[in-house]
């Protein structure tokens, strides 16, 4: 089966549809926990976020984690958390007791098994595991989520709920869930713009070609609400 799949033929269309699963789920919870992605789409989301809708989500009901960080200071230009914090948090009314960042400059071992107690700790439980009402994902040309990627498949069945990941370019060491813990999210909302992503959207949705080394395959389906431009499911079908 596919996942849902919504197209937009605009950032700013799918960012009004973004804002309007953020208001459902809190017009229905008292509290939601959500885990953000970094990149470019997040980014400009959180920039229409902040400057159209500032007023009408409730922004007091919404817990917020992160999927995955680089392992950097808070402020270096490289941080998932430094990034929201810019384009959105300090542009609306969020406490920072609401706020759970991973502290990645720590040694990435520490600053993994420290992050899984904190989820641990703060997050109700289901199927023994953190419950998260929304996980959001993106998806990289190599089909990577999250920081798990294709050369390091084996993190996704990981029993920890975070391990330290290392960018097959640069080296770079992030901390990532695995995917226990995303995939026992109540849903995961994947959010993917651009043409560059048009071949890899069309391989993983239709799982042909190399899907099974991508780790955004390993999704599970039924939870899953892809968010796209009309660029990057150029292929869907």
């Amino acid at each position: 089966m596919k996942p849902k799949i919504e197209i937009f033929s605009s950032k700013d269309d799918l960012s009004r549809q973004f804002g309007n699963v953020l208001m459902n789920l809190a017009d229905k919870k008292e509290t939601v926990n959500i885990a953000l992605s970094g990149g470019n789409t997040p980014k400009a989301i959180f920039d229409y976020l902040s400057e159209h809708l500032k007023d009408s989500i409730l922004w007091e009901k919404l817990r917020f984690y992160w999927v995955d960080e680089r392992c950097v200071s808070p402020t270096h230009p490289d941080s998932n958390y430094g990034m929201t914090v810019k384009h959105l948090l300090s542009k609306v009314p969020v406490r920072e007791n609401q706020v759970f960042r991973i502290e990645a400059e720590k040694d990435p071992a520490e600053a993994a098994q420290e992050y899984a107690e904190l989820l641990k700790n703060n997050l109700p439980r289901k199927n023994n595991l953190p419950y998260l009402d929304l996980t959001i994902l993106g998806m990289g040309d190599d089909g990577h989520t999250a920081s798990i990627f294709p050369q390091e498949m084996y993190l996704w069945n990981s029993h920890n709920l975070c391990e330290v990941a290392t960018h097959p370019q640069t080296g770079q060491k992030r901390v990532t869930f695995t995917g226990g813990i995303i995939n026992n999210s109540a849903q995961v909302l994947f959010l993917v713009t651009g043409i560059s992503k048009a071949v890899m959207v069309h391989e993983v949705l239709n799982e042909t070609g190399g899907y099974l080394g991508y780790p955004a395959s390993l999704v599970n389906r039924k939870k899953s609400v892809w968010f796209m431009d009309k660029d990057a499911a150029r292929q869907v079908g």
